[in-house]
């Protein structure tokens, strides 16, 4: 007779536990430069597509856009983005600093260590590979018809 599945025997939960072990130790990170993931996310979108709006940005952050606007006014604040002004009519441009620059860099840095902190005991192979198998669970789940 086939033994019943355990808990431990389930990667989902798995992956739910040792997710919000590394979320813990993200948020460490992030408030170690006095950021939250949403603020790191805005400063990561910005850099690489200055054109979203602030609509965007919520949308990507599964946020209000009123939540938004004070995600990115507190990265104004800190010197990290600027609202540039595109003129009569057009929506105003949010555009990443030299300041957001370096706090991404240093999070680049700050990710690299966990990286090692996490996965040190993993090899290069390990490590790409579970990159690879984890990849497609980032899109949205496919539910089966009922």
């Amino acid at each position: 007779m086939a033994e019943e599945p355990t808990v431990a025997d389930s990667t989902t939960l798995l992956l739910v536990t040792v997710g919000r072990l590394l979320s813990r130790r993200v948020d460490e990170e992030l408030a170690a430069h006095g950021l939250t993931l949403r603020h790191f996310g805005a400063l990561g979108h910005l850099s690489r597509r200055p054109d979203l709006s602030y609509s965007d940005l919520a949308r990507r952050a599964g946020v209000t856009t009123q939540s938004m606007h004070t995600t990115v006014r507190a990265l104004e604040e800190r010197g990290a983005v600027e609202r540039v002004l595109a003129g009569h009519g057009h929506a105003a441009r949010l555009e990443i600093t030299e300041r957001g620059r370096e706090l991404l860099a240093e999070l680049a840095r700050a990710g690299a260590r966990l990286d090692e902190e996490v996965l040190g005991q993993l090899t290069q192979e390990q490590r790409a590979a579970l990159r690879t198998g984890l990849a497609p669970l980032m899109a949205p789940p496919r539910r089966s018809a009922s």
